[in-house]
């Protein structure tokens, strides 16, 4: 009892039960001078102001549910960026949170707040009256009678000072049920008012927005990457073979001249192993001319044979192509390394909505993104984007894996005039 914890329940259920009528008459007095004045199109605004009620008073619930759950209850309307009250109305209409809140408005004014007082009534009011027997007496009923809730007659202090000690008691019991009936009122101001699924929508879309995120910067440093290869360490290469090969022409027969050969053959193979190292990274095939153009490079690049069929409405997102190029390159990679086909295929083309990328071969089958094939790194770089990737491989062949990413198109192939 000297703790806050029975009495700001009370409170709770108490402010609730005294602002409810205030809430009805008011509802009662727009709705009413609005149906009666809509003949005439004044009552108009009004029946439109009466939609918005709900906003101030959900305010206020929100505030009034700190005195039971210290955990704050987040505003679920969206922030509106537009100057002007006709742009922010205009957003307030279109959530789902301001009808919810008007509804919860027109429940508390109809059911709740009667609830609220009637539990205030029997869980207080009645120990409070017993509480107030000795006082009564000694002041209405002349120190010798006094009717005690109205039931039976007390005409004797005794029974009187009896009224007092069991009307304690029982307030202290009605305070502990108006804490326990004060948790399913709260919680159901907290699910009509709060904020969809707790925030955790919320979370997801930001948790998607920043693993995007990380997909551009990993790209971009990728792309960054590559070009410090190509115009620096790729430069200094050609130059150093270059050097070795003039050298070795000016030097005489001999031991020099077979170890000038012998190195200018490493630098001319380390610089072939450079320059595929900086196609792997990112071609700049894919950042000039597109996804369309990368695959048929990677396809002419292939030691097995590849049919490409590509219908592509322009340039995708670059993450979009450059996961697309990456899944491609690696498809193809496992088919010349472990799949024993003699020809493959590559379909790429755009439904509208999604990238579909079909890789097939008439190879020998049972790929198992278990086995280490690196399936399972093209299933993780694909969901990043929202995109599915499906393998359908049984033994003896063919292997068909597809991959569908959600994209839209960011510069559409213009039609010869």
């Amino acid at each position: 009892m000297r703790t806050p914890l029975p009495w700001r329940p009370v409170g709770y259920l108490l402010t609730g039960a005294l602002i409810g009528p205030a809430v009805l008459v008011a509802l009662t007095v727009t709705a009413t001078a609005g149906l009666a004045l809509a003949p005439l199109l004044v009552g108009l605004p009004l029946l439109a102001a009466l939609a918005l009620g709900g906003l101030p008073f959900a305010r206020f619930e929100r505030w009034r549910l700190r005195l039971v759950d210290p955990v704050a209850l987040p505003d679920p309307h969206r922030r509106v960026t537009a100057p002007g009250p006709g742009a922010w109305a205009r957003v307030r209409y279109q959530e789902a949170a301001t009808w919810r809140e008007f509804g919860y408005t027109v429940l508390s004014a109809l059911v709740l707040w009667p609830l609220e007082a009637l539990a205030v009534l029997l869980a207080l009011g009645a120990p409070l009256s017993l509480v107030a027997a000795p006082v009564l007496m000694a002041t209405t009923g002349g120190g010798t009678e006094v009717r005690v809730l109205k039931l039976w007659l007390v005409t004797s202090w005794p029974p009187a000072l009896g009224c007092a000690v069991l009307g304690a008691l029982l307030t202290a019991a009605g305070l502990h049920v108006l804490a326990a009936l004060a948790v399913p009122r709260a919680a159901l101001t907290r699910t009509l008012l709060g904020p969809r699924g707790g925030g955790t929508d919320r979370a997801i879309r930001e948790l998607s927005r920043s693993r995007v995120r990380l997909v551009d910067a990993f790209d971009a440093e990728r792309r960054r990457i590559e070009r410090d290869l190509h115009d620096g360490a790729q430069q200094r290469l050609v130059a150093l073979a270059m050097t070795l090969g003039l050298a070795r022409l000016d030097a005489p027969p001999g031991p020099l001249g077979d170890t000038l050969a012998r190195a200018h053959t490493e630098a001319t193979a380390v610089l072939t192993e450079l320059r595929e190292l900086i196609h792997g990274i990112h071609p700049q095939l894919l950042s000039d001319l597109g996804l369309e153009a990368a695959v048929q490079d990677a396809a002419d690049r292939s030691p097995v044979p590849v049919d490409v069929t590509a219908d592509l409405p322009g340039r995708l997102p670059a993450a979009v192509e450059s996961a697309a190029w990456f899944v491609v390159r690696e498809a193809l990679t496992n088919t010349a390394r472990h799949s024993g086909a003699d020809r493959a295929r590559v379909t790429a083309r755009h439904t509208g909505r999604s990238l579909v990328l079909e890789i097939g071969d008439d190879g020998r089958g049972g790929a198992d993104p278990a086995a280490g094939s690196g399936l399972t790194g093209l299933g993780d770089r694909v969901s990043v984007l929202d995109g599915t990737l499906s393998l359908s491989s049984p033994p003896g062949g063919p292997t068909l894996l597809r991959v569908e990413i959600p994209c839209e198109p960011t510069q559409r192939t213009r039609s010869p005039s």
